[in-house]
């Protein structure tokens, strides 16, 4: 009778907890997951089994975590072998990816799977949808590679338990409306991801296209990647990928396509490396770096939250994938790995902070990235000319941050300018300027097209005076940091008088002009008052009648207008107005007797306009917009009478 009445309890507890503590929670994605879900549900993929790598990837962080933790955490145990696991049964049209790593608590689950970093979704959902063809094979740079298993199933759970825990919860979703999490006692340390797969993705339920997907992809993962066919009663697991460290092996006995596959897997990269460094550093401090510098720009690269993409190990062990003194933040764009033998194993991540060898080691490979890139500049400009264009913005912001290699990374820099079709260096703007130069011209802008049509630049296109394009907005903050480039100062074409070396003439003729328009410079001056800082006869202008300079002790026209725009500044400080005294307006107004009020009306209506066009020209908003549009509609509606 008691162990009848033993039973009944134990049934008893086991519904009570089935359906009261165990109870399933439903949430609702994400408006943007669901957005991107649906998407990449319904897009053609040309890889579908991209997928398998994902997972895997996954998984192998996973067990770095776990590795890296046991370490430095006596409770976390990590007595089994590190490993994944790939299961799949025709039977049950699933697929099972099981790692025995880190695993995920309840809030891991919620805040990894069912939200995505805003930073790149809004740009990856444009990519989906306006890619006509719908062949996006890059799902991984933006974060989302969990998401592309609902290329190939309905239904997609993931079953884990975080080292330390006592509790697994199951995270289920049909990739639609949202997902569900209840409470499962049955799991082990680690993840298990169960895709229940679509009638047409039955080509991964076949044992010779799951191994070449793995070989493909994911050889080089430092853990063993196992398959076991579920329906084969007497099979057994086989191992599938060499699980060997592909930094350890020496550079001559590795092929090209040994470190693309490295490359592809160890940072989720789509494209191929356009360059490779290799080395196994002996002496003072030993370390193997294998760094790639990719082809393509990643997405977000230029986000302030971007993180560098370099693993540290130690020994082989993973110590970190988030350790901003390994690499400058300027080289951010690389991908790959430091292995340090030099570097106590037991290191907390905050004590990393400070490690002078990692200091020593960080050092080193900056030398030695910007060596190559020298290398490759001088022998190859075309080629070097593609990488600039990747990640020239973001190498210039080590002039600003890095004062040790700033000189370095300047020669290295490359620019447009007025008179060159491709990119030039400031070593080849030298040697085109004529002895009478003294200064490096430039011009800061949005885009070389808009700033060829700038007013400032007149003068310069109609004597041949080369002038330098700064299109980054970084360029405005280096500047301040760097004196002068082979004893040549910089000089922004819109800042300060400008002396391009003219004939005793013309001298003579600036001259008269400056007497000839003090009357009006006069007016203008008191017309408008502090709406400008001075009034002068310009020697920039040959077309248009006025633009703005900023004089050379304030902030460059374009910095304040960024700073402006990011809300860092206020309001806009007053400008210096030059007027063109060849142009037929400023002439026609300069024959205007002022003092005449019946000629007060047009002269006030001319000078407001001459005013906001030069504010038009720098992109700085109008006091009266409207205003703007009547007076220009009352000289039109007069001009065809």
């Amino acid at each position: 009778m008691i162990l009848c009445l033993d039973k009944l309890f134990l049934i008893i507890i086991s519904y009570l907890k089935e359906n009261y503590i165990m109870s399933t929670e439903n949430f609702e994605f994400q408006a943007e997951v669901g957005k991107i879900l649906n998407i990449v549900a319904n897009s053609l993929y040309s890889e579908k089994e991209i997928f398998i790598r994902e997972y895997i990837s996954n998984a192998s962080d996973a067990c770095d975590k776990l590795r890296y933790e046991s370490l430095q955490n006596r409770k976390i145990s990590n007595s089994e072998e590190l490993k994944v696991l790939i299961t799949f049964s025709k039977k049950t049209k699933t697929i099972n990816i099981i790692d025995n790593g880190i695993g995920m608590e309840k809030e891991e689950l919620i805040k990894s799977l069912g939200t995505i970093a805003k930073s790149g979704t809004e740009e990856f959902i444009k990519k989906l949808e306006t890619n006509k063809e719908k062949n996006i094979d890059q799902i991984g740079k933006f974060g989302v590679g969990f998401y592309s298993g609902f290329m190939v199933a309905d239904k997609i759970s993931v079953l884990s338990r975080k080292a330390g825990s006592k509790t697994s919860w199951k995270w289920t979703s049909d990739g639609k409306g949202g997902f569900n999490l209840k409470e499962d006692a049955s799991h082990k340390i680690g993840t298990k991801v169960t895709l229940k797969l679509k009638d047409d993705a039955d080509e991964f339920l076949e044992s010779i296209r799951l191994s070449n997907v793995i070989k493909k992809y994911s050889d080089h993962i430092n853990y063993p990647v196992s398959l076991l066919d579920e329906d084969d009663k007497g099979g057994k697991e086989e191992k599938i990928n060499q699980s060997l460290a592909l930094w350890t092996k020496n550079k001559n006995d590795l092929k090209k396509e040994d470190y693309e596959n490295f490359y592809t897997q160890s940072g989720l990269n789509y494209d191929k490396p356009w360059k490779i460094f290799h080395n196994k550093n002996e002496g003072t401090i030993n370390f193997t770096n294998l760094i790639f510098i990719p082809s393509e720009k990643p997405f977000d690269l230029l986000h302030a939250d971007k993180k560098i993409n370099i693993k540290l190990y130690v020994k082989k062990v993973f110590i970190t994938d988030n350790c901003e003194s390994l690499v400058p933040k300027y080289l951010r764009f690389l991908v790959g790995i430091i292995d340090s033998e030099d570097i106590s194993l037991n290191i907390s991540r905050e004590m990393l902070q400070n490690d002078p060898v990692l200091s020593k080691i960080k050092n080193n490979i900056v030398k030695k990235v910007l060596l190559e890139l020298e290398k490759e500049s001088k022998k190859n400009k075309e080629e070097y000319g593609k990488f600039w264009e990747n990640f020239g913005s973001t190498l210039k912001e080590g002039i600003h941050e890095d004062f040790t290699n700033k000189e370095s990374i300047l020669k290295l820099s490359m620019f447009h300018s007025s008179s060159q079709k491709s990119w030039t260096t400031l070593n080849e703007y030298v040697e085109r300027m004529p002895e009478s130069q003294k200064e490096i011209y430039y011009i800061s802008g949005e885009n070389k097209e808009n700033l060829m049509k700038s007013p400032q630049m007149e003068n310069f296109i109609k004597n041949n005076v080369e002038v330098l394009f700064f299109t980054d907005s970084i360029d405005e903050f280096w500047l301040p940091n760097i004196d002068n480039f082979n004893n040549f100062k910089f000089k922004s074409v819109t800042k300060g008088d400008i002396d391009i070396k003219q004939s005793s003439s013309n001298k003579d003729n600036k001259k008269n002009n400056y007497k000839n328009f003090e009357k009006l410079i006069a007016y203008l001056k008191s017309f408008y008052g502090k709406k400008v800082k001075d009034v002068k006869v310009s020697s920039r202008l040959t077309n248009s009648p006025v633009c703005f300079v900023a004089d050379d002790s304030s902030m460059d026209i374009h910095l304040e207008n960024i700073l402006k725009k990011h809300k860092h500044l206020n309001e806009i400080s007053a400008k210096i107005l030059e007027i063109n005294p060849e142009h037929n307006l400023i002439k026609y107004l300069n024959k205007i007797d002022t003092t005449d009020k019946k000629n007060l009306s047009k002269v006030v209506t001319i000078s407001n306009l001459l005013l906001d066009q030069a504010k038009l020209l720098e992109g700085i908003p109008l006091d009266d917009s409207k205003m703007f549009c009547d007076k220009l509609n009352d000289l039109i509606l007069e001009s065809i009478k």
